[in-house]
């Protein structure tokens, strides 16, 4: 008799990696010369999972935006995973920008990826787990199918595959 064996679907973000791209922005904003002298900070919320860009004007800000772009790329964070808010203006005159790091399936996405893999019409079984979609099937070739379709489909959110059993 075949045991079950079973995958987790996650999306999940390295928060120490997330401050290191943020700590390298801002010693890069020190050291540019376009940047210099300006009021442009980056700083991040660990507990919020927010980072905050402020900048003196618009231009600057897109500088900066694109620094942090760079860096998080860098450092192997997706930036699907990155929720950019509306540009805000502040009381002094300088631009401002939330940015909410994507962490977890949201319930709207983990309905769709089960739908996606219930259409393969393989026998497997997907269940939403709160923010995580665990997926169980006799056949391990089930199971590697269903990850091979999820890496070809572009979705909202950056995907993660772990927990095999």
């Amino acid at each position: 008799m075949a045991s079950e064996s079973s995958f987790d679907i996650v999306s999940k973000i390295d928060l120490q990696e997330v401050d290191n791209a943020v700590n390298q922005t801002q010693k890069m904003i020190l050291t540019r010369y376009d940047l210099k002298g300006s009021k442009c900070k980056v700083s991040f919320d660990r507990k919020e999972n927010k980072i905050q860009i402020n900048a003196d004007d618009k231009m600057k800000h897109q500088a900066v935006s694109d620094i942090l772009k760079e860096r998080v790329a860098s450092r192997n964070i997706s930036l699907k995973s990155l929720k950019w808010q509306d540009k805000e203006q502040a009381l002094d005159g300088t631009v401002q920008q939330k940015i909410e790091l994507q962490m977890g399936i949201p319930a709207e996405t983990a309905k769709e990826i089960t739908q996606m893999i219930r259409e393969l019409k393989l026998k497997v079984q997907p269940q939403i787990q709160s923010d995580q979609v665990r997926v169980t099937s006799k056949s391990k070739d089930d199971l590697q199918t269903v990850i091979a379709l999820l890496k070809e489909k572009e979705l909202s959110i950056p995907l993660q595959f772990s927990n095999f059993r």
